[in-house]
């Protein structure tokens, strides 16, 4: 698989995110399963593993621990810390946010027991606290790494203004946010910020929280605890507008001989060398068609084609519920 360059992290162009493994979107995956896609990942050459500390309420990084043992010096591996989980009963994304130091160093710590290593290899805040000025978390986490626990650091959902706050304190390797055909929002100022800077992008939910595969017909789809039945783009008339869409991108992968998936993914490839979109799946099928998009190429047109299908404007609904947009793009 080849490789994109986050700063000065190399990794591989795509990754495999972990989250659904553990919560989100309906019935957990069996823990066999998840580790044995991870382990395909990595025998495949997509080396770059991400997690967060409030996936599963930790959950989450002991699986990824346990996949990884034998195996650490084979993967990058990511993680990410600042949300705190109010509810771990609820499907809804948590809310309420630490990014002090002091909860900055604590929840390290706590990240490399569970997740059964020495150092991260890249270490996101998850969203900014609003209450704590950026230079004060980014210093904190800067001491992480001149302790030899974490080798480069990333932001998550940040504007252009707190990637250049934070980048003066310690350099940024990557920042982390939703981008994909029916997110479009950070080629206006948060891409130009980070390409001016030397900084990465790693798309998540590259595939729309599964919009973009093709594979959702209805609101029933979804299991009674999935999160999506918490997100506005899936529900009501949004649903049926956002499918509409989607039914333009499978004539163009049927017409390219692609999945879908594929497409979508291949789609942020061609963005750069910059960038490393991280799709999720808990299962080995999905994951074996997600990385051939490695091998899917553009012509211009195509890709003009597909700018005309998904303009920046095009989807309905916003992202999350209300008290999820107040902490993007802060």
């Amino acid at each position: 698989m080849r490789e994109s360059q986050l700063g000065d992290l190399t990794v591989s162009c795509l990754g495999l995110g972990c989250m659904g493994m553990s919560q989100s979107y309906g019935v957990r995956a069996d823990d066999a399963e998840s580790i044995a896609t991870l382990h395909a990942a990595i025998d495949a050459g997509c080396t770059f593993i991400d997690t967060a500390d409030v996936y599963g309420d930790g959950e989450n990084e002991e699986l990824v621990g346990r996949a990884l043992a034998g195996r650490r010096d084979e993967v990058v591996l990511a993680t990410k810390f600042g949300f705190k989980r109010s509810d771990p009963t609820s499907p809804a994304p948590p809310t309420a946010v630490d990014g002090s130091p002091e909860y900055a160093l604590e929840a390290l710590d706590a990240s490399l027991r569970r997740l059964g290593v020495e150092h991260i290899d890249l270490w996101y805040l998850h969203r900014r606290d609003p209450q704590v000025p950026i230079e004060e978390t980014v210093g904190a986490m800067a001491s992480a790494v001149e302790a030899g626990k974490v080798r480069y650091l990333g932001l998550s959902e940040v504007n252009g203004e707190t990637v250049r706050a934070a980048h003066a304190v310690h350099p940024i390797s990557a920042v982390q946010s939703e981008w994909s055909l029916w997110t479009r929002d950070p080629e206006t100022v948060v891409l130009p910020t980070l390409r001016e800077l030397g900084i990465g992008f790693v798309p998540f939910s590259p595939l729309g929280r599964g919009f973009l595969t093709g594979q959702i017909k209805s609101e029933a789809d979804f299991p009674d605890d999935d999160m999506r039945r918490t997100l506005p783009r899936f529900q009501g008339e949004n649903f049926q507008r956002n499918l509409d869409l989607v039914e333009q991108v499978k004539a163009l992968a049927a017409s390219k001989g692609v999945t879908p998936s594929q497409l979508a993914l291949a789609w942020l490839l061609a963005q750069g060398n910059d960038v490393a979109p991280i799709p999720g799946t808990k299962r080995r099928k999905y994951l074996a068609e997600n990385l051939g998009a490695a091998e899917v190429s553009f012509s211009a047109d195509e890709l003009a084609a597909l700018d005309a299908a998904f303009p920046p404007d095009a989807v309905a609904g916003q992202r999350y519920q209300q008290g999820g947009m107040d902490l993007v793009g802060k």
